[in-house]
């Protein structure tokens, strides 16, 4: 693949006319995080269809019988393509929005079509895949930074035939007004095994719950669109038809694998949404230079400009045949590794944070401003260099990979 095909023009274009209408009146309002952006992403499902089409793929998998399989999850459902170019259109314009429709259905509602009993899947995915449902997963913890597992505290124990929850997890996407929840707690049978080495079980909360408390949205350097937030559990009872699957079998195995295969989709993702900031830099940047003048003339005749513009010319090539190669690998039915995941994320990320840095430096002055919005750009896109793990963890499971690790 070395360009859009005709028919994904048209998907792109249609996408940038709904977000010129529809969001980028209310950027103000979305970037205070006076405004949630829920509304606005369930606005878009029904614009284009998708609540209907997710609403028949999910009554298409839950008729299947139990052991059929999942049918190929909700991600891409063999509109790779579509499903990226949307991604990027709306992640240059408003990265928060993408952040907050990902985690819910990327993350929250692909756990449970992945982990969950046929029983499990019927009575949450339907909510989460339409949209009417907002999902939340929550793995991060105050103290574990990016050794997640090892540094989990959160913890269950056994009471009768139900669990007791208890404990904190902060930086949760859509925390604040999460309906359905995904929590990892470490099981406490009382034996004094070390903490690092419990085993690790998976949960479904639902907003309400007693001994639930979802936390205000934080203030953020960016991605304020997106609200964040801490949840609080305080002897939270849960029922075994709360528990993944409902065995504790090999969970703590399952766990992790199933967590470092969201790691990889969220990583591929980035290289989408860096694509999106660094094509709205570039936009924006070609046209100040043409239209802004000094001594005379617009400051695209200048070649420190030039050679600005140039750089990020060549980063939007490069993260655009990086973002055209994964397609081909995901309609080829394959996913790239974590490692390889990793690469594609570590330098997207990179790439789109210079790019934006460079675009405000362009602006001079006028980059400094709200009004010009490339400094909401350079803010959205350092936010990708922690995001789905730190760039140095990264690093980490590159060099793991290539060293068979």
């Amino acid at each position: 693949m070395i360009e859009w095909s005709e028919t994904e023009l048209l998907i792109r274009d249609a996408i940038r006319e709904f977000v010129d209408k529809e969001i980028r009146p209310q950027l103000d309002a979305l970037e205070s995080g006076t405004l949630p952006p829920y509304d606005i992403i369930r606005k878009m499902f029904a614009s284009f269809g998708i609540d209907a089409l997710a609403r028949e793929s999910v009554s298409k998998l839950l008729s299947k019988s139990p052991g059929s399989g999942s049918g190929g999850g909700l991600a891409f459902g063999g509109q790779e393509a579509m499903a990226l170019i949307a991604v990027s259109e709306l992640a240059g314009v408003s990265l928060g929005i993408v952040a907050s429709l990902g985690v819910s259905i990327g993350l929250t509602a692909q756990t449970i079509l992945t982990k969950g009993t046929q029983a499990q899947k019927e009575r949450w995915l339907p909510g989460l895949a339409t949209f009417e449902k907002v999902g939340a997963w929550a793995i991060t913890e105050p103290d574990s930074g990016s050794d997640a597992f090892g540094g989990m505290k959160t913890s269950v124990r056994r009471d009768g035939d139900e669990y007791v929850l208890n404990g904190q997890k902060t930086f949760i996407t859509n925390g604040p007004y999460a309906d359905t929840i995904i929590v990892y707690a470490k099981l406490d049978e009382g034996n004094g095994a070390a903490v690092r080495d419990r085993e690790v079980l998976t949960f479904v909360l639902d907003k309400g719950m007693p001994g639930l408390t979802q936390g205000k949205p934080f203030k953020k350097m960016g991605m304020m669109s997106s609200p964040t937030g801490e949840l609080f559990f305080s002897d939270v009872r849960l029922g075994r038809d709360r528990l993944l699957g409902e065995s504790e079998t090999g969970r703590d195995g399952d766990s992790k694998a199933e967590v470092k295969s969201g790691f990889a989709v969220e990583r591929i993702g980035v290289a989408a949404l860096a694509l999106g900031i660094i094509n709205e830099c570039h936009r924006l940047c070609v046209d100040y230079a043409k239209n802004r003048k000094l001594w005379g003339q617009e400051i695209g005749r200048f070649q420190l400009i030039q050679l600005k513009l140039a750089k990020m010319e060549v980063a939007r090539i490069n993260v655009r045949n990086m973002v055209f190669q994964l397609i081909e690998t995901l309609r080829a039915g394959k996913m790239p590794t974590l490692a390889e995941a990793s690469a594609m994320k570590l330098y997207s990320s990179e790439a789109a944070t210079e790019v934006a840095m460079e675009a405000v430096q362009l602006f001079g002055g006028n980059g400094y401003m709200a009004e010009y919005r490339v400094e909401q750009l350079a803010r959205d896109a350092k936010s990708l260099m922690i995001y789905a793990g730190s760039n140095e963890i990264q690093v980490t499971h590159i060099a793991k990979g290539l060293l068979g690790r």
